[in-house]
């Protein structure tokens, strides 16, 4: 299946007139450490959303390379917008869906300052008749391959994420670039239960959490191919269903 932005309106019109589905990979553009690029994100998003729709014959959107990351702004070539803007943008992408029928939207989601404006969406369009789902990739892998990374290894830009770079986009990833960098000590002894409204670079001079430097050649296409086998079970399911049993139930 082409790709929304690879087809001529009349070729739309024939998708959009048999199937109710669509593919939206959202990510941002922000620093991932010395060795990842700034699109680390948005480039993930993209790759996974493409051979996933391509798989199962479903309609994949262009990427939302922005997103919800002004704690990264310290580091030079973040570009972040406001939560409500970026919530507002998303809407209307799926609203503009609705009107050619595409009631079930998934979003490939790529970065995590993204998520909780995602899943607010999501219960607000439900009320409108879409239901969207929020597909969130590391997530994906920590409950398919739980050992694969130990927890030092799975923070922002650290081996996890690199080794999936790796994989997608190897050509963009500088591993000589690679360092390992803990968090800053009063943050990483917080007490339980304790959250601050930190900027990434409270926490990290290089804008990695953790471990990149034993991002993995031999584990990168293991994740990915768990990846896209999870989004690809999701899509099944989700085409099969109707929208009737997803949207808000009446009162009880």
């Amino acid at each position: 299946m082409p790709n929304l932005y690879e087809l001529s309106w009349v070729e739309a019109k024939k998708y959009f007139q048999s199937k109710d589905i669509a593919l939206l990979p959202i990510g941002s553009t922000e620093q991932h450490g010395p060795q990842n690029p700034l699109g680390t994100d948005h480039l993930i998003a993209r790759s996974l959303a493409e051979e996933a729709a391509k798989r199962v014959k479903v309609i994949c959107l262009p990427v939302i390379p922005f997103g919800v990351s002004s704690h990264h702004r310290q580091f030079w070539g973040t570009v972040h917008v406001k939560p409500e803007v970026f919530k507002a943008y998303v809407r209307d992408v799926c609203l503009s869906l609705r009107y050619y029928g595409v009631l079930k939207i998934v979003v490939v989601n790529g970065h995590g300052g993204n998520t909780r404006n995602l899943v607010e969406l999501a219960r607000e369009l439900r009320e409108q008749g879409i239901f969207l789902s929020v597909f969130i990739w590391w997530e994906a892998t920590g409950k398919r391959l739980p050992n694969i990374f130990v927890e030092e290894e799975r923070g922002h830009a650290a081996a996890e994420e690199t080794s999936v770079n790796l994989a997608l986009h190897s050509h963009l990833v500088d591993m000589n670039n690679a360092v390992n960098e803990k968090k800053h000590q009063f943050f990483a002894d917080a007490s339980s239960g304790v959250n601050y409204g930190l900027d990434t670079v409270d926490q990290t001079g290089s804008g990695v959490l953790g471990t990149s430097t034993t991002a993995s050649v031999k584990k990168r296409k293991k994740v990915v191919d768990a990846v896209i086998e999870e989004l690809v079970k999701h899509i099944k399911a989700l085409k099969k269903a109707k929208i009737d049993d997803l949207l808000p139930k009446p009162l009880v």
